[in-house]
């Protein structure tokens, strides 16, 4: 049980520090070089999809509600309150991170199965 409520927990921080991530205005994102905003994107959403399933969330549940936050927080950023702009880039970058995440903790679990 104890577990359960650590994954869960580690999620949940993984949530929080997305939405700072995703949804902090224009003027609270630093400059970066080009590309660097693509990886941050793929880190994020791989590991919104590791902690997830760790968390014991379906892969494919998982994995929709993780496109549909993709689509959304993209949508979001192209308001005038948030003053970021949309990306398609952005999106297919989160949507590689929620397969590498989700690939990765398939991998993990062969190898726990295996080493059992």
């Amino acid at each position: 049980m104890q577990h359960r409520a650590l994954s869960r927990g580690v999620f949940a921080v993984t949530v929080l520090v997305s939405l700072v991530v995703l949804f902090a205005p224009a003027s609270g994102v630093p400059s970066s070089p080009p590309g660097v905003d693509k990886l941050v994107h793929l880190g994020l959403f791989a590991a919104l999809a590791v902690t997830g399933r760790w968390a014991g969330a379906g892969a494919s549940p998982l994995a929709a509600l993780l496109v549909g936050y993709a689509v959304v927080s993209e949508l979001v950023q192209g308001l005038a309150p948030v003053a970021r702009s949309a990306s398609v880039a952005d999106g297919l970058a989160d949507a590689a991170g929620i397969l590498v995440g989700l690939s990765l903790w398939g991998l993990l679990a062969r190898r726990r199965s295996a080493a059992s």
